[in-house]
């Protein structure tokens, strides 16, 4: 599962190369808010030319209600596209127009970023061919009025962590950290992200992507936590169990599984590297 989604913008090709090898788990090559107006058209070619089976990336599009879609979804369909982004979705029927026209491997990501469409997260998430849902907390607030990070966005980010999971879907991604020079922000938001049950960020600078790959990871205190839990309850012969003062039932157990399966080597970053 992917945790790191980092952003170049499609005028720059001479960034692709670097944020390949910057070490996020998914590159998107930005079509839409990074590119000026007039530079469309020749971000797309860019990227076309850029593309390649060998580094699949993902790629954020313009919104389907702009002149630009038509044109960037042809580029999906060429070799080395993992996924699309797609910004502004609030309606189903958005999802379903773009599923029609991309390649069944290509993994669909709305971008959840009006009230509008936090209001009817359930339906975006369990539209065809939808793998995970982002937030796009910025315009969320530009377009709400409200101001904040924490518990002003705690409504928006829980509505769409629960209706990713009535849909079946991964865990979402979670939006940018603007504060690029401040480590300390950059780590409150992926640990706030990782509480409320988002399991993925968008990244807007490389230097980003270690903090927020090592911060999906389970700490060396959970770990801990959770190989004790295993080990009494197979110490237990299935009898109840006390850990740590403590009764460990079912879901204890469980979630200590899943820690452990989250910390072992083959359930790092990378998802979508061959």
């Amino acid at each position: 599962m992917e945790r790191s989604f980092l952003f170049v913008p499609g005028t720059r090709p001479d960034r692709f190369e670097k944020a390949w090898n910057a070490g996020a788990d998914a590159v998107i090559l930005d079509l839409e808010d990074a590119v000026p107006p007039g530079q469309k058209s020749s971000a797309r070619e860019a990227v076309a030319g850029w593309l390649s089976p060998a580094r699949p990336v993902y790629v954020r599009i313009n919104a389907i209600t702009t002149g630009e879609w038509e044109e960037d979804v042809r580029v999906l369909s060429l070799p080395g596209v993992a996924g699309v982004l797609l910004p502004k979705a609030e309606r189903r029927e958005e999802i379903e127009a773009l599923a029609a026209r991309v390649p069944g491997a290509v993994r669909i990501l709305p971008i959840v970023e009006s009230a509008f469409g936090v209001w009817h997260a359930l339906p975006l998430a369990s539209a065809p061919r939808v793998h995970r849902l982002a937030f796009g907390s910025l315009d969320f607030q530009l377009d709400t009025g409200i101001t904040g990070e924490d518990e002003e966005l705690l409504y928006a980010r829980s509505r769409i962590v629960l209706a990713s999971r009535t849909a079946g879907n991964l865990p979402p991604v979670d939006g940018v950290t603007t504060a690029i020079e401040d480590s300390r922000t950059l780590h409150a938001d992926v640990e706030r992200a990782r509480r409320l049950g988002f399991r993925g960020k968008l990244c807007i600078h490389p230097r980003q992507v270690s903090a927020v790959n090592e911060g999906f990871l389970p700490t060396g205190e959970e770990i801990s936590w959770a190989r004790g839990v295993v080990a009494a309850c197979e110490a237990s012969s299935g009898e109840a169990v006390k850990f740590r003062g403590g009764m460990v039932d079912l879901p204890v157990l469980e979630r200590a599984r899943r820690i452990l399966e989250m910390a072992s080597p083959g359930a790092g970053p990378r998802g979508t590297r061959p």
